[in-house]
Order: structure tokens, then C-alpha cells, then sequence
């Protein structure tokens, strides 16, 4: 259904495209003057006016993280294919999932000169290393030449760059992070499907049921991506006012705020509540666990969606393959939450966004094309496909068809229209080397060869040091 939504959408646009390309009217009701060679000698006569010249077609390089088990890798394949289409250009896509390895990748890319020409990545503290190199241009620069960009977009869910403030990235579609469930394993269990009141002490219940029914309750990599758990912990330590503050220090109540929330993971990880091999297992691994009946919960974010109805198919690239029962067993609710943080304050956002490099924008062709590019990626026509069940920055987003969405993203949708906030990741503000001592860390800190305190003391110093 999907596939058909985007079909109609990239249709229409080629429609519009082939019509504007059509002949203009060239007649007059008022006959033309004939001209004698009296009234204009020939030598006297304005010649004629050529018309200006069609921009060579280019190739541009777009990275991406439209890849994978995103959702919206076959959408940008097939607006891609459309654009290319509709201006002559082509693209060069190395677009790859999002991961700590893309993230250095970029960076490094940036580095040694190699950055794409067009850039589709997150728009916190990741990308400072290249908004202060002055390697992607802002979009108030992009507008003093091309006013319409991003026109139809608000301006207020822009995010501004840590940097200097100024905004940088055209967003396409928000996210969200929340629990995934494994309905069959909950009926097993005894255990009902948790709702927006959830509480930490209610989920401590739950998980001994399912632990003690067989299964593990909680499906993560400890080892391996520690990072959702990482967040919510901490905030389930703060709140959605103060949740983005990063500690002076451990000592600070902030900082035993973060301590708090690794002790609740060492807590869960002692009473047996992660998979036995959750310090020596991948992140997918653990994700087979949770799509094979063997797992329960499974913190992700709203792109987790689109893989876990990939799993759900013979083919992951063909919906008409979709086993209907299958994933009708699978949920989405709230992350139980504690403290000042009710379930229902989700981390959520509009963290990524379409950036134009300062290499594309000296190119006189390449400028062009990649506004052109971005414009159309970022159209009222295209965003809506990828957004679906998550958030957008247009101004006027169109109504949502429940019709053209699977069952899990009407339960999706069901969710999110009970969230009470949405607040950002601290992680995209407390990255790189900072994070080491808690998410490569985590091992350490759960089996008590590192003190929680010690863990955070050794990123907090670091992300001050980098200040």
C-alpha cells in the first residue's frame, strides 16, 4: 500500500513536470505588423533572441541513511528515481544505516574532502565538526539565491545548530522511541499490554512474570547498542524540562540523575531480565529474539517499524508478501516511566534533515541540482510518504488516510496520540568520545567491574575537556 501512495505522489509530480515542459502559446489576438525593408533595413534588424541554454545534466553524490531495514529505503529509491527522471540528473547514492560506523564515516568523509554533495544526517551535536569547518551552507545563505527554499516548511521546527544557531538541515520526517511488544509472549506470560499509566514498578512485575513463564523480558544488546536503554534511564532520572542538560558534573544532581539511571540497567541486568547473552550479542541477534517469540520487550525508535514489518514478509522488499498474523502479534506502547517522567513522555524529534554541502554550492551546476534535489525531497507531496506515522516540519501537513498504513502503524499512531511530550536525545548532544565509558562501557558498569559513578565521572570529564 505503501508503494502505491508513493506511486501516485512521484506520478503526479512527473505530470506537473511534463506539462510545465509543454510549448508555451506563442500568439496574439492582434495580427502582426508586417515590416517592409523600407521601414527596416535588414542590418537594422534585432536578431533574434536564442533561448538560454538547458543546464548540463550532473551526477550528484547523496548520502543517506535511507538503507536497510529503514522503512523508507524503497520511497527514497523510488523518489530518487523520479527526480532523476523528471531533471536529467543522476544520482550516486551511498546512503547506508545509521550506526555509529556511518556516523565516523561522514565525519571522516568531511575530513579528507570526500563529503557528498548532498547530505541527509542528524542535526545535533554530530554534525559540529562540519558546520564549524564551514563544509555545508546554512539555509538562510541557500534562500538569499533561492528564496523558496524550504518555503513550506516551519521554521520553528528547524533545529538550530549547536554551533552558532543558525539552521542548516531541511527536515523530512520526525521520530519518536517507544516500546515494542511481543503480544504473544506477554498472553504467555499472564502479563496485559502495558498502557499509558505504566510504571517502573509495574514493569519490574512484568518481567519476572515472563522470566519466570521462560522468556526474556527484555530484548537488547547490552554489548552491542545499550543506547535507547541508556536514554531512558536517564530520563526516567530528570525530566522533559532538564533531560537535555549535561552534568557539570557527577557530583551535581544531574549527574547522580545519570548515575541513577545506569544502576537501574545494572539493576534489570542482575535480576536476569536481559537475554543470556546480552554482553556478547548483536543487535540483531537480540532483534531475532524479539521477532522469533523469544523476547517481550524491545526499546527502538519509530524506524524499528518498518523493519519489523520487513521481518514479517517472505520478501522484505515486496509487501504483498506480509504475513497478516504474524504481525498482528506484535505492538508499540510506552516506555514505563518513574520519577518526574510520565510513560507517556516520549524522546522524540525532528533530529535529521537534508544538509547541501559548501563543495556542491561552489559548483555552479551542482548548486543547482542540489537544490533542486533537496526542494523535491522536501516537497509537500514527497515528505508525507516518508513521514507516515511519525512527525513532520511542513507547515501545512496534509490529513492522515488510516487506509494507506499497515496495522502497526495505526497502533503507531494510536500511541503517539497519547504522548504527553516529545523531548530530544541527550546522546545526540553527549556523543563521541564522551559516550565511550557508558555505551562501549556498559559490560563493565552492569557487572559491576566499573562503578556507575566512575563510568559517568570518565564521560562527563571528557565532554567537558572537548568543550
Amino acid at each position: 500500500m505503501k508503494k502505491r501512495v508513493l506511486a501516485l505522489v512521484l506520478a503526479s509530480a512527473m505530470v506537473f513536470s511534463l506539462a510545465a515542459c509543454g510549448s508555451k502559446e506563442t500568439g496574439s489576438d492582434q495580427p502582426a505588423e508586417e515590416t517592409t525593408q523600407e521601414e527596416a533595413p535588414a542590418e537594422a534588424a534585432a536578431p533574434e533572441e536564442e533561448a538560454p541554454a538547458e543546464p548540463n545534466p550532473v551526477e550528484l553524490n547523496v548520502t543517506t541513511t535511507f538503507a536497510g531495514e529503514d522503512g523508507n529505503a524503497q520511497n527514497f529509491k523510488a523518489a530518487v528515481e523520479a527526480w532523476c527522471a523528471e531533471t536529467g540528473n543522476t544520482v550516486a547514492d551511498t546512503s547506508a544505516t545509521s550506526d555509529e560506523t556511518f556516523k565516523t564515516r561522514v565525519i571522516t568523509d568531511f575530513e579528507t574532502g570526500s563529503e557528498p554533495d548532498v547530505l541527509f544526517f542528524f542535526n545535533g551535536a554530530d554534525a559540529n565538526s562540519f558546520i564549524e569547518a564551514g563544509k555545508v551552507v546554512s539555509i538562510d545563505d541557500i534562500r538569499a539565491e533561492y528564496p523558496d527554499y524550504a518555503g513550506n516548511m516551519n521554521d520553528d521546527l528547524i533545529v538550530d545548530s549547536l554551533v552558532d544557531g543558525k539552521k542548516y538541515a531541511v527536515p523530512v520526517n520526525g521520530f519518536w522511541e517507544a516500546m515494542f511488544v511481543n503480544t504473544e509472549v506477554l498472553d504467555a506470560a499472564g502479563v496485559s499490554m502495558p498502557g499509558t499509566d505504566y510504571t517502573w514498578d509495574m514493569f519490574l512485575a512484568d518481567c519476572q512474570k515472563i522470566k519466570d513463564a521462560g522468556y526474556a523480558p527484555i530484548a537488547c544488546a547490552l554489548g552491542n547498542i545499550p543506547h535507547y536503554w541508556w536514554e531512558f534511564a536517564i530520563f526516567n532520572h530528570t525530566s522533559p524540562a532538564t533531560h537535555l542538560t549535561v552534568p557539570e558534573s557527577v557530583d551535581s544532581d544531574q549527574g547522580q540523575a545519570w548515575v541513577a539511571g545506569m544502576e537501574d540497567i545494572k539493576a534489570l541486568y542482575e535480576a536476569g531480565y536481559f537475554p543470556d547473552n546480552t554482553l556478547s550479542a548483536t543487535d540483531d541477534e537480540t532483534f531475532a529474539m524479539f521477532m522469533d517469540g523469544k523476547a517481550a520487550f524491545l526499546i527502538d525508535g519509530s524506524w524499528k517499524v518498518g523493519g519489523i514489518v520487513s521481518a514479517c514478509q517472505s520478501d522484505p522488499e515486496d509487501a504483498s508478501t506480509l504475513d497478516a498474523e504474524k504481525l498482528a502479534k506484535f505492538d508499540v506502547t510506552y516506555v514505563p516511566g518513574q520519577g518526574d517522567r510520565k510513560a507517556t513522555d516520549l524522546v522524540g524529534g525532528l533530529s535529521m534533515g537534508y544538509y547541501i554541502t559548501t563543495k556542491a554550492w561552489e559548483d555552479p551546476d551542482k548548486r543547482a541540482a542540489a537544490v533542486s534535489f533537496v526542494s523535491y525531497m522536501t516537497s509537500d507531496e514527497v515528505v508525507p510518504v516518508f513521514a507516515q506515522h511519525t512527525a513532520s516540519g511542513l507547515k501545512n501537513a496534509p490529513a492522515v488516510d488510516e487506509s494507506v498504513f499497515n496495522p502497526l502503524q495505526i497502533k503507531a499512531m494510536a500511541m503517539m496520540s497519547g504522548a504527553t511530550s516529545l523531548t530530544g536525545a541527550v546522546q545526540d548532544i553527549f556523543q563521541g568520545d564522551c559516550r565511550v565509558s557508558t555505551f562501549d562501557g556498559m559490560p563493565e558498569i552492569v557487572t559491576g567491574r566499573v562503578s556507575a559513578v566512575d563510568a559517568v565521572a570518565e564521560g562527563l570529564e571528557a565532554y567537558q575537556n572537548a568543550q
